[in-house]
């Protein structure tokens, strides 16, 4: 029987976010292989090993102790029980387990590392690696251990641990021993040799994979977060010139110039917005409509362009990282040296997920901010307050915008930098680590309140515009307005609303509201001026 599933490659070059998001997501749709030229230099450096191993060679964690120990020699007879030993000292995580996803991503990370070829680990253990992806297998990692300077040590022995037959697995749901799942499924544990087990815990692969699916997702709420700004702006009677592309031209981030013109095509052929502050003004002395609206949606560009442009350099960083030999030491087998470095250091992780999460805290605050217009009948211009109907006891969106200033508080408490708190650890060893993994979860964070925040915003500003007149909105938001009344009805009593906005961040994060509004506005080409007087592209 042929299998037809898109196949995600494991060759330590070419793994990018959307195919490992793919894989981590909809496993069941996706095919995973080691690359056979990868397995040919895992073989080449594992081999290399050996040989030096044999001729005495003194190497770090395979010849010698870990860490501070690494004065302390080892005797070639027990490198394979050091391996053993290193794993189970660094059982010592604490808190909840890792989501099924990440667990995913971490998994196939660090096969993806490890195929590079200069790890000295065997193909045996890539391929298993494969093989708990290809089954499912996933063992239970717990979230906090790993300050990120070793890498992720703590939690990447949840990792070895299940390959060599110890601890906990997710299997079909239930958890079960890992020896016992690895049988049931026909796979052999790993007997680890020489460097083996460093190479399954050194590196960054536990943090990349929180932060791979952080950028997969940020790129969602980017998105959402100018179609909010869309409906926002409708539903306020805005001016849909803070919009216009002449603005861009002189001020040309590429991030801005891209949401204004995300928002742009959005409003096309809407009768609730304004044409332009001079026709509003003519004949009279003060405008019908205000010249300017509040920045919260005026200056909208300005704050979801920062997100885009911090996207465009933090994504090609945590896939260089995913694509990277996160590892120590490292084997070059064209000179037959051992070379002892930092690759497992977090610090790009860390720096790019702390721009991260404020870039995305950002867009937080700009439509919790938006929400308080629309349901505050001193600021909506009209709107009944919280958006319910007079005459009835419905509360409306009362107890929305209370958890909704919950989200965005908590995001933005959260946004805070994990970098600049480095602990000095292990004997002083570590005495400078990167905190690259509490910032990738505290991205992935932020991320997840801010799906609730927009879900939130999505839901209120639908009923807004129903209020003001489906019929007189723009083309494009009318199909968003329909999606999301495929899901949430209009609200005209009190009812509980929290599974409501689970199935809206859902529609936000799976790319459903991004392709809704595609088939209505293809995305567009722009032209943008660089520091250098050319001319750029961006979509």
């Amino acid at each position: 029987m042929r299998d037809d599933r898109p196949t995600v490659l494991i060759d330590g070059f070419t793994l990018d976010v959307a195919a490992l998001t793919r894989l981590a997501r909809d496993p069941a749709r996706t095919r995973v292989t080691l690359d056979p030229q990868a397995a040919g230099r895992m073989k080449a450096s594992a081999d290399l090993k050996d040989r030096l191993v044999d001729e005495g060679a003194v190497i770090y964690g395979v010849t010698t102790g870990f860490g501070d120990s690494a004065h302390r020699r080892v005797s070639a007879g027990r490198a394979s029980a050091l391996q053993d030993g290193l794993i189970q000292f660094l059982l010592t995580g604490a808190g909840s387990r890792c989501p099924d996803e990440v667990v995913r991503a971490m998994i196939a990370i660090r096969a993806n590392c490890l195929a590079r070829g200069v790890s000295a680990a065997r193909p045996e253990v890539a391929e298993l690696l494969v093989a708990l992806l290809e089954h499912d297998l996933l063992p239970e990692v717990p979230e906090r251990g790993s300050v990120g300077a070793s890498g992720d040590l703590v939690p990447s022995s949840y990792l070895a641990a299940a390959l060599v037959g110890e601890g906990q697995v997710r299997l079909r749901g239930r958890t079960v021993p890992a020896a016992e799942a690895l049988h049931a499924r026909g796979l052999e544990p790993l007997v680890l040799r020489a460097k083996e087990g460093l190479a399954l815990v050194n590196g960054t692969s536990f943090m990349t994979a929180y932060a791979a699916l952080a950028v997969h997702d940020a790129h969602r709420l980017a998105f959402a977060a100018e179609v909010c700004t869309a409906l926002a702006s409708q539903a306020l009677g805005g001016n849909a010139h803070h919009f216009a592309a002449f603005l861009g031209e002189h001020k040309p981030h590429p991030g801005q110039v891209r949401s204004a013109s995300h928002i742009h095509q959005f409003l096309a052929g809407s009768a609730l917005t304004g044409v332009s502050a001079i026709e509003d003004r003519i004949g009279s002395a003060t405008a019908e409509r205000r010249i300017q609206d509040r920045y919260s949606v005026r200056c909208a560009p300005q704050v979801i362009g920062v997100l885009h442009d911090t996207l465009a350099w933090v994504e090609p960083w945590v896939e260089r990282e995913i694509n990277s030999a996160n590892d120590n030491p490292l084997f070059d087998t064209a000179s037959g040296e051992v070379f002892s470095g930092g690759n497992f250091y977090g610090g790009h992780i860390a720096q790019a997920m702390d721009s991260l999460k404020v870039a995305v805290a950002g867009i937080t605050d700009l439509l919790d901010r938006q929400l308080a217009q629309v349901v505050d009948e001193k600021l909506s211009g009209g709107l009944p307050s919280n958006l319910v109907p007079e005459g009835g006891t419905a509360h409306g969106y009362k107890g929305m915008q209370i958890a909704c200033s919950s989200f965005a508080a908590e995001a933005l408490k959260q946004a805070a930098p994990a970098t600049v708190f480095s602990r000095s650890t292990e004997a002083h060893n570590q005495d400078k680590v990167s905190m690259g993994s509490i910032a990738a979860r505290d991205s992935r964070t932020v991320v997840e309140l801010t799906a609730h925040v927009t879900a939130v915003v999505l839901h209120a500003l639908c009923q807004a515009v129903e209020l003001r007149g489906v019929d007189r909105l723009s083309p494009a938001t009318k199909e968003v307005w329909k999606l999301v009344r495929e899901h949430v009805a209009f609200l005209d009593a009190d009812r509980p609303l929290d599974q409501e906005l689970d199935a809206l961040a859902g529609v936000i994060l799976s790319g459903e509201l991004e392709a809704t509004c595609h088939q209505q506005t293809p995305p567009d080409r722009i032209d943008v001026e660089t520091a250098d007087g050319t001319r750029r592209t961006v979509r």
